[in-house]
């Protein structure tokens, strides 16, 4: 969905891009000359056809990204019983996207059915005095000068803050940006309660699911991303990938212990342990053992004989 206009544009585009350079000065100097006459047709597609699938395909993406985020939201419901608490933020920053999508749209298809098919009329007003040029470029144009800015008014989305703290829900725009500003932060303070929690949470081995991430940890346990961020890097002087690479090595060596090498192959295990590729998994295990994992089991295997 999002490739296909930039690949019909580029297919349509290509016979002019091997043109010799005077004639496309020519061109360049025609459509300069009739900027109000769109009548430039292309090889496949007329230049009628672009400007209405390209409001088209705008209209009916707009729609479907509000269809997705409803059916992801019952899915995350259905799945964890709960949403995340940057799920409003990301709910008003689609909606406001998406608002200016069809405002956009819907304007570009009236002015364009106005000037290619005929007039018409709306509550008794007529499709010329709707769509005129005038609101067309002021709607349109506004539409995509507002687009380009609109993120920074939502900074949790802009800096990819999942933050569980309820205490902005209900707080002023102004101080709610203000506390999801990026800040220095000192390194996370490790008490006994989060090493119980996380012991506890990890007995669960979430670290064997491929998708497990650090949003997906922040999630599950309820800890804001940065908090877990901080801790591994600058507690455990790791990346988060690292660690789970340890957890998944550590699992991979028990299973091994366990003689579950004797039933499943290398690969088996290996995406038993959550890793999506053999080279990944060897690289990681390697890196951690010294040995591959078949040096490893054959080894295993002498200390047992």
């Amino acid at each position: 969905m999002h490739l296909l206009p930039a690949l019909l544009t580029v297919l349509a585009c290509l016979p002019y891009t091997t043109l010799p350079f005077e004639e496309k000065i020519q061109i360049a100097h025609q459509i300069v000359n009739i900027t109000e006459v769109y009548n430039v047709d292309f090889y496949w597609v007329s230049f009628e056809f672009i400007l209405f699938s390209r409001s088209l395909h705008l209209l009916i993406y707009a729609i479907l990204s509000v269809a997705y985020f409803i059916w992801y939201k019952n899915k995350l419901l259905k799945k964890y019983g709960s949403l995340p608490s940057n799920h409003q933020v990301i709910k008003r920053w689609i909606y406001t996207l998406v608002f200016i999508q069809l405002a956009i749209a819907i304007n570009s298809l009236g002015h364009m059915t106005t000037i290619y098919q005929h007039e018409f009329k709306i509550l008794g007003l007529e499709s010329t005095e709707i769509f005129s040029e005038q609101y067309y470029f002021r709607i349109c144009g506004g539409g995509f000068f507002i687009q380009n800015f609109i993120l920074f008014l939502f900074p949790k989305v802009l800096y990819g803050n999942i933050s569980y703290d309820e205490r902005s829900n209900h707080e002023p725009f102004y101080q709610e940006f203000k506390l999801n500003l990026p800040k220095k932060t000192k390194p996370a303070t490790i008490n006994e309660d989060f090493n119980l929690i996380l012991n506890s949470y990890l007995m669960e081995l979430p670290f064997i699911k491929k998708d497990f991430s650090l949003s997906q940890m922040s999630f599950d346990l309820k800890i804001p991303a940065r908090f877990l961020s901080n801790y591994f890097n600058n507690d455990l002087d790791k990346t988060f990938g690292e660690w789970k690479n340890d957890l998944r090595i550590a699992h991979v060596c028990q299973m091994i212990a366990e003689g579950k090498a004797k039933v499943f192959t290398i690969e088996a295990i290996a995406t038993n342990a959550g890793f999506v590729s053999r080279s990944k998994f060897i690289d990681a295990f390697k890196a951690r053992n010294g040995v591959t994992p078949s040096v490893f089991i054959k080894n295993a295997e002498l200390q047992v004989s």
